[in-house]
């Protein structure tokens, strides 16, 4: 048995923001003033006190709470990505929120408690757990998407992603009951001992239907294809602030999720699992790659753009490999940064204190802000794949895990699908520097512009000295094995 005070401490960075979030709460009501005032300053500090912890504090896995929980090097690799997320979606989301008059002291508060269920999520060890983390994530969610009461969009974004978040749930604990009923165990460790166990025909007809709800639930929080109907519609209606934490820090606590049931608990079952995942992830690619090709709008082209990286991601789970574990972490992280780079410009588009969303308000931008340009530029080029930059090593990485699995045909699948989403990536760098200036943006603040730079700096010298990030992705992707 664990001693309480050592399960505590290596649950200590959930237990600041926990604290953080309650504490915050009490300030916020006590102050008796609706604007946050230093509410999101104070966020900011907790995220980045519980991101210190993780990076600096154990190192050692271990298996907390009777079995419940767990705190491997996987964990504390996403756990990282999903704070940095979330810190750096408040910080630059500060500005817009002032000048659009809704920086309430529950915002800073709401994404607290949303990385929180994140964190619970990411280092569930039973089907529980995971549910209860996910709940956390998503109620907290469904308010900062209609955080905006006054914008008809995003009332409509919230209430969309309300209504199919609530079926996602449904269809996810419906599955969740079937694995237990068929498996007898709600631990991870219990149920991959008895698909183990199974008779030689593998697991039986009841896990695998379970096995398939329990995928559409996390596919929808994934946002793969076929449940992303959501996603441009609250992506493009949600505030930007919110838009960039969805596409950020919600985004790498899903896929997380989704790796370690996969691995965890399903390791006997790769053959019925990796059909699941290679048809939502050929299916992500294909929809990811063309129905972003006639967007204006730059909100709901960032919502294809992040559908069809999933199926990127999910390329390299589709290995069920080691290999494939790390394609997926490294290429997580990667758009970590890529996505907060592009979220930084469309933070910025502001035209005499109104935010704007289209292209071709991009028109014209080397000519007016030629730093932001070449900034964004070098983002699109990363995002599309091209060589050296960052994001070429990420679909490097899924397509070499596939390769190595016999999977050739979805790697060329993958391949095909980035040559077309291609197209309206180059289209926006064309925009930029070939059409005829627009109206100029006004001066972006200075956490937008840090930013943009360290992210696009990233992207441009990942490449010189890879070692670091290569070595940590690959330590974090052993500890699942």
């Amino acid at each position: 048995m664990i001693p309480l005070n050592v399960a505590l401490a290596h649950v200590l960075p959930e237990l600041l923001l926990l604290v953080g979030a309650l504490g915050l709460t009490l300030y916020g009501a006590i102050r008796g003033k609706p604007s946050d005032g230093p509410v999101t300053e104070i966020a900011v500090a907790v995220l980045g006190a519980a991101l210190l912890v993780i990076l600096l504090g154990f190192k050692t896995d271990m298996v907390l709470f009777d079995g419940s929980v767990v705190d491997d090097g996987f964990g504390r690799f996403m756990k990282a990505l999903a704070l940095i997320g979330s810190l750096v979606a408040l910080l630059m989301g500060q500005d817009f929120l002032a000048r659009e008059r809704i920086d309430k002291y529950e915002f800073p508060i709401l994404v607290l408690l949303a990385t929180l269920g994140m964190m619970v999520l990411i280092s569930a060890q039973n089907l529980i757990v995971m549910y209860l983390g996910l709940e956390l994530m998503s109620l907290a969610l469904y308010v900062v998407a209609a955080f905006h009461r006054d914008d008809l969009r995003a009332s409509e974004a919230g209430l969309k992603y309300f209504v199919l978040g609530a079926l996602s749930s449904g269809m996810l604990l419906y599955g969740a009951s079937l694995i237990y009923g068929f498996s007898g165990s709600v631990s991870f460790a219990g149920i991959a001992a008895s698909v183990q166990n199974a008779p030689a025909g593998g697991p039986s007809l009841g896990i695998v239907f379970g096995l398939v709800f329990l995928m559409t639930g996390l596919a929808f929080k994934m946002s793969a294809v076929p449940f992303h109907m959501w996603t441009p519609d609250v992506y493009e209606g949600a505030p930007t602030p919110v838009t960039a934490f969805f596409a950020s820090a919600v985004k790498m606590a899903a896929v997380a999720i989704t790796v370690r049931v996969l691995m965890a608990a399903f390791p006997g079952a790769t053959p019925q699992w990796r059909q699941i995942v290679v048809f939502i992830s050929i299916l992500s690619m294909a929809l990811g790659a063309f129905a972003a090709i006639g967007q204006s709008n730059v909100k709901r082209l960032m919502a294809y753009s992040a559908i069809g990286h999933v199926g990127f991601a999910l390329v390299g789970l589709s290995a069920g490999t080691q290999l494939g574990v790390f394609g997926v972490m490294a290429y997580m992280a990667i758009y970590l940064v890529m996505t907060l780079g592009a979220f930084a410009v469309i933070l910025s588009m502001r035209v005499a204190g109104h935010p704007v969303e289209r292209i071709s308000d991009l028109s014209g931008l080397a000519r007016t802000n030629p730093f932001m340009a070449f900034c964004f530029a070098m983002l699109m080029f990363s995002l599309a794949g091209v060589p050296p930059l960052a994001g070429f090593f990420a679909k490097w990485y899924v397509f070499n895990a596939a390769i190595q699995a016999h999977l050739y045909w979805l790697a060329v699948i993958g391949v095909l699908s980035s040559a077309v989403a291609a197209f309206y990536y180059l289209r926006i760098v064309k925009v930029m520097y070939f059409d005829d200036p627009a109206p100029a943006f006004d001066r972006p603040s200075p956490a937008l512009s840090a930013v943009l730079a360290i992210s696009t700096a990233f992207v441009l010298f990942l490449f010189v000295y890879p070692a670091p990030f290569v070595g940590a992705t690959a330590n974090a992707a052993k500890s699942l094995f």
